[in-house]
């Protein structure tokens, strides 16, 4: 069964940091590119940054840039996503979802074979 699961969200003061991982199982993640959403309350599902499956190369909308950061361990099977700095506005239900390689900026493209993961940042 193909799955993407999601861990190591919870709630932070803001400016602290959080590492979230994504397992997959079914797939090796080598073979895709990794994007992160988030879903804020009242507010869209939206990809913020992503990893892609060739040279690791790695992309973030601007309101993350240098803060967040994406990698991947293919000997783990893992995703993880680095979040420093965190703001309140950045609460929200965290999800993995994987792309075929050069469909990275497609948001049709990406499958969410996970739950999510809450991240809460307040004080």
């Amino acid at each position: 069964q193909v799955q993407l699961v999601e861990s190591g969200g919870g709630s932070v003061q803001p400016g602290g940091s959080l590492r979230l991982s994504c397992a997959a199982s079914g797939f090796t993640v080598d073979h895709y590119s990794i994007g992160w959403f988030r879903q804020a309350p009242g507010k869209e599902h939206k990809g913020f940054g992503f990893i892609s499956s060739s040279d690791n190369s790695t992309w973030y909308e601007d309101s993350v840039k240098g803060r967040f950061t994406i990698s991947r361990d293919n000997a783990r099977n893992t995703v993880f996503l680095q979040m420093t700095s965190l703001k309140p506005e950045e609460t929200g239900v965290y999800s993995c979802e994987a792309a075929p390689p050069g469909h990275e900026c497609q948001t049709a493209a990406y499958a969410r074979w996970g739950q999510g993961d809450q991240v809460t940042v307040s004080s």
